[in-house]
């Protein structure tokens, strides 16, 4: 019998594109570290009232470095990754609640489903430049996916009930327990201790913490498939 799994939770919101850097990361590594990967959509404006924070993009200064660093990150991490154009009513003005309900009734309905209909909403708005508020958007991304017209279709309706609504908020009151203040947050649960890391720059820290190697943020496996 081998050494137990570590459970590694992952916060995040497809608004974020560090989120989005994050995940892949995590999803690259579930397979070669010793962890269990739990992926926990949220809502990341209740986090921002929550804490008191502002998205890092309304400050000039911060906003011209996040678009530079964007591009820099693209390469280093192999995501095709960039700005939209219009980016404040896409990230400020649209947000993301539809789609993060939607995601939640991934998680609850399809789990199986929740890794690769993420990403697709992340292609959509961080690579492509297109909406993921409007239902026929969310449904594109879902059938993108690999999820069945039906299936997808059910998942929409149920957005609006409570269960998903409720579940969403719960998720995301937990990031704020561990002490988010933006996201992605990843936390990891070690010998009985809890750890939360904020962002997607140090996946180094998390594998120390996990007592597992680090091997940049595309390992050799993952580099031999891309």
């Amino acid at each position: 019998m081998g050494p137990l799994l570590r459970t590694v939770e992952l916060f995040y919101d497809v608004l974020s594109p560090y989120s989005w850097l994050g995940f892949e990361v995590l999803c690259r590594y579930q397979n070669i570290w010793n962890i269990n990967l739990q992926l926990r959509p949220s809502l990341i404006g209740g986090i921002m009232k929550d804490s008191g924070n502002k998205p890092p993009a309304l400050l000039p200064r911060k906003g011209q470095y996040m678009a530079n660093d964007i591009k820099l990150l693209r390469h280093h991490f192999q995501i095709p990754i960039q700005f939209p154009k219009d980016f404040f009513s896409v990230i400020i003005e649209k947000g993301s609640l539809s789609a993060m309900r939607f995601l939640t009734a991934v998680s609850l309905e399809h789990p199986d489903m929740l890794e690769k209909v993420s990403r697709e909403l992340w292609m959509r708005i961080w690579s492509k430049d297109e909406d993921i508020t409007e239902p026929q958007s969310i449904l594109a991304a879902a059938e993108k996916a690999g999820m069945s017209a039906e299936q997808a279709q059910g998942l929409l309706e149920k957005i609006s009930t409570p269960k998903v609504k409720n579940q969403l908020k719960e998720t995301t009151e937990a990031a704020c327990r561990y002490g988010a203040f933006g996201l992605p947050i990843t936390v990891a649960h070690v010998d009985g201790q809890t750890h939360m890391i904020f962002g997607s720059d140090r996946m180094e820290l998390l594998a120390y913490l996990l007592g597992e190697k680090w091997m940049g943020p595309v390992p050799p496996a993952v580099n031999a498939r891309l």
